[in-house]
């Protein structure tokens, strides 16, 4: 166990976690809404520190990021927990239904292997994915500064639900994050991920601010986030903070608690794009589907940049970040 960063002692040996926005008072001997957090004798301690449960090398596309060194490779990473309660989550087995004897099964890897693993493996990046990376800060954080210091990049793929003191502190070290966006209504957040609205949007806002390559993501869910109404009003505050926002629409099939529902539409997937390009963003990206809505296309001469099928490249004409074409810069990292 580490002593956890962003948290405050009370009276009678109580804490106050400010690592997200649930900012939550754990009194001696319970753990926060995450989990994985846990007071011991008025300390706070992550009970995860060095203890991943999934490693991984994936295409940088699969988290999804488009415009983050497409094409290369991320050395992925995930520990048991979360400060959500999503029912359609599609990595529930370790975000959600896990005990304290998973945790402390798992091998021990320390920050600096982490990094001579993702180094060993030619990966352009470690990214941050599966579960959501806030509730692991600690390691992150530590694991972020030793692979920039060998040059290599960091992103996180997150709920969004961290303070702004989070963000300052991992700020010099995190290059991106794909945020997901899930709904655009304060009720949606409280009923199907036990949160709220408001500070995803502040994330965003704040990420953008601190230079932090931002992407987002959201899932598109039959009756639940999908009528024109929401969809407009979330691709609308996303081209309101930068209109270069990546915006990632996604195809939602049955999972966890959610499988009653239906799998989202092709039809409703294109309204989904064109109600983004409508709102002004210049990238909006299909995912889960095939033979559209992956490629690239310069958003000014509208030239084929990037065609990708699912997670593979096919074809790649951007000379460094310019289009060959019109010589526009293309926003990203590339």
């Amino acid at each position: 166990m580490k002593e956890a960063l962003l948290y405050e002692k009370l009276e009678n040996n109580s804490v106050r976690c400010f690592l997200c926005n649930h900012n939550c008072q754990i009194k001696e001997g319970s753990s926060g809404i995450c989990r994985v957090r846990k007071n011991i004798k008025g300390k706070l301690y992550s009970l995860i520190y060095g203890k991943p449960c999934a490693l991984h090398i994936d295409p940088i596309e699969k988290k999804p990021f488009y415009h983050f060194f497409p094409g290369s490779f991320a050395f992925s990473l995930a520990t048991f927990g979360c400060n959500f309660k999503c029912g359609f989550c599609q990595n529930w087995q370790i975000s959600q239904e896990y005990s304290l004897k998973d945790i402390e099964s798992q091998q021990e890897i320390l920050p600096s292997e982490v990094v001579e693993l993702a180094l060993k493996n030619k990966c352009k990046s470690i990214s941050y994915t599966y579960t959501e990376p806030t509730v692991f800060f600690e390691y992150a954080l530590e694991i972020a500064r030793l692979s920039k210091e060998k040059g290599l990049y960091n992103n996180f793929v997150t709920n969004g639900y961290m303070t702004k003191e989070a963000l300052d502190m991992i700020k010099p070290y995190l290059d991106a994050a794909n945020v997901d966006l899930k709904f655009f209504k304060e009720n949606s957040y409280r009923k199907n991920c036990k949160a709220n609205l408001e500070p995803v949007k502040e994330s965003i806002t704040y990420m953008r601010k601190l230079g932090i390559w931002v992407e987002v993501t959201t899932l598109v869910i039959p009756d639940e986030n999908d009528s024109e109404e929401e969809l407009t009003q979330l691709a609308r505050f996303l081209a309101g903070v930068d209109k270069n926002i990546i915006w990632h629409v996604s195809k939602f099939h049955p999972d966890y608690q959610y499988l009653n529902y239906n799998v989202t539409s092709e039809s409703t997937l294109r309204k989904a794009q064109d109600i983004g390009y409508k709102a002004g963003l210049n990238y909006v990206y299909v995912g889960n589907v095939w033979g559209w809505g992956n490629d690239t296309i310069c958003h000014n001469c509208k030239k084929l940049l990037i065609k990708r099928e699912y997670f593979s490249i096919l074809e790649y004409n951007l000379k460094g970040n310019r289009c060959p074409y019109c010589n526009t810069v293309i926003p990203g990292l590339f």
